[in-house]
This record gives C-alpha cells, structure tokens and sequence, in this order.
C-alpha cells in the first residue's frame, strides 16, 4: 500500500492562536488520507523536504519579517511543491502589484505608491474626497487610516511615520460606496468556490487602530457577472505576468467606484481567511483541491 501523501499547513504562532479553521482542514484532510499537519514556518526543526506539498496557511506574521518570509518560501520551493509557489508569494507580498493590475487594463482602486526618500505632498482627494494612508506591505488593515480633507496634515505625517520604519505608504481615495460592503471572491484550484461580503473596515477617521476587526460584519454574497469578471481579469493578468497556472487559492477583494463598478482593492494570494467553515461545501472543496495536487 503507498504510503498517504505528506500536506503540511504553514502557520505561525498568531495564525495558531487566531485560525479556528485550521484544525478543521487538518482534520478533514486527514479523514481524505492526506498526512496533514500544522507547521510553523520559522521552526527550524521542521523537515519541509519531507512534505509532498506544504501550503501557506495563516503565516500571519509575515509583514513585519517580509524578507525572512520570502527567504523561507523560495527555500521550501526548492524541496518541496509550495502552494502558492515562492515566485507568487514574492509578487504578492507588497502590493504594488496593484501598479501591475492597473496597467493590464484590470479595474483597479486608484492607488499611489510613495517611497522612503520621495516628497509627501498628497493632493489625493481635492477638497472634498477622503483618502486612506497605509503600508504596501501590510495585513488586516494594519497600520491603516482614513482622512478627511480637513485632517491633510495628519495624513502626510502617517506618511512620514511609515517611511521613518522603512515603509513605503500607498494613497488611495475612500471609496463612498464601500458601505456597500467589499466583496471577497475565493478561488480554488483555479474555479469560483463562494464570495463573502463585509463590511466597512474603517469607519472613523484620523486614527490608526490596529485593533479593528478585519472582516466586520461577514455575509455571504453572491457576485454578479461584472463581479466575477474583474476578478478573473485579475487572476488573468497574474497569470500572464508570472506565467503561472492555476493556483491553489485566491482571493480578490472587490469595492464599488463611486458609478458602482467593481474595482479590485487586492488580491490576496498569500495567506488570507478563506472563510471556508462560511459557506456550504468550502472546507470540502477546499481538501479536494489540496487532494489534487
């Protein structure tokens, strides 16, 4: 009899504390006849060689050791098949790939990128509009907020807050029409499994409160074509620059713009909530698409 195939899930001490998920995929995996198990990424007693397949979880600490992470990743890449792979996990870890998505032709939120080093005048907004400040490398709108024209001040020295611990900060309009919710569509194995809805992450201005709940008030949601389609355009566009194939899990954030058309806000290929025990049959797709690998 072969033996069962080795599926470890990468997570770290917080996704631990905080996945309420993971012990269900383990254990549904195991009921498959996948060895599976949870995994720390930075333990280095590990044997990921040993793994079949190792697939990023809840690493949830990667923002603030991004260039460690990476490291890890393209190491576990060359012993093992990493799901999402090393060179998808480096594209995706700061988000300036929105640039990229944009430039595809994928409705994307308008986004400016201000580096370390560069002025910071922020005009974003004119005199009536609102704007978000946060970090391109960031998770769970850590490090994030939101201003009013009044508050310009305020937003340019979260600017200069992120440069002086080497960040590079990102401007974007707040989108009105986010009180609508912001949808995420959840890929699997390449094919549309569910989307949730949530609602608005910062509802209040002039604050950076990393304590906010990162998906306030969940919903499921069922997307419409034009939904569904920029989300594709999305993951066409990934494909196309990385000349990748169909990855094991992907989620797109979608807003509304202010005429009510989907834009993407971010495409989450790392390690996001898949919000699989929200839906009928997620876990169960879900461990099929790992049992494919």
């Amino acid at each position: 009899m072969a033996a069962a195939r080795r599926v470890a899930l990468a997570t770290d001490a917080f996704g631990r504390a905080r996945d309420a998920e993971l012990p269900v995929l383990i254990a549904a995996l195991r009921e498959r006849g996948v060895d599976a198990t949870a995994a720390d990424w930075d333990d280095p007693a590990f044997d990921w060689a040993a793994q079949d397949a190792v697939v990023i979880r809840s690493t949830w600490d990667y923002p603030g050791r991004l260039a460690e992470f990476l490291a890890w990743a393209a190491r576990v890449g060359g012993v093992s098949a990493l799901h999402n792979p090393a060179e998808v996990v480096r594209w995706n870890g700061d988000k300036t790939y929105l640039t990229e998505l944009a430039a595809a032709g994928v409705p994307t939120v308008a986004t400016r990128f201000i580096a370390p080093g560069e002025p910071v005048e922020l005009t974003e907004g004119g005199e009536t509009g609102e704007i978000v400040v946060k970090p391109s490398v960031s998770a769970g709108a850590r490090d994030s907020a939101r201003y009013t024209p009044a508050q310009r001040g305020a937003a340019e020295a979260h600017v200069r807050m992120l440069h002086e611990g080497g960040a590079t900060a990102m401007v974007q309009p707040y989108l009105e029409r986010i009180v609508d919710g912001e949808r995420a569509l959840v890929f699997l194995g390449g094919e549309f499994s569910h989307a949730m809805r949530k609602g608005p992450v910062l509802t209040d201005t002039g604050r950076v409160d990393n304590a906010r709940v990162p998906h306030p008030d969940l919903v499921e949601h069922v997307p419409d074509t034009a939904e569904l389609a920029v989300a594709r355009a999305a993951l066409t566009a990934l494909a196309t620059a990385l000349a990748a194939g169909p990855l094991l899990y992907a989620r797109v954030d979608l807003a509304l713009d202010t005429a009510g058309a989907p834009v993407v806000m971010e495409l989450e290929l790392i390690e996001p909530n898949l919000f699989l025990t929200a839906t009928e049959g997620g876990v169960d797709r879900f461990v099929e698409a790992v049992a494919r690998l």
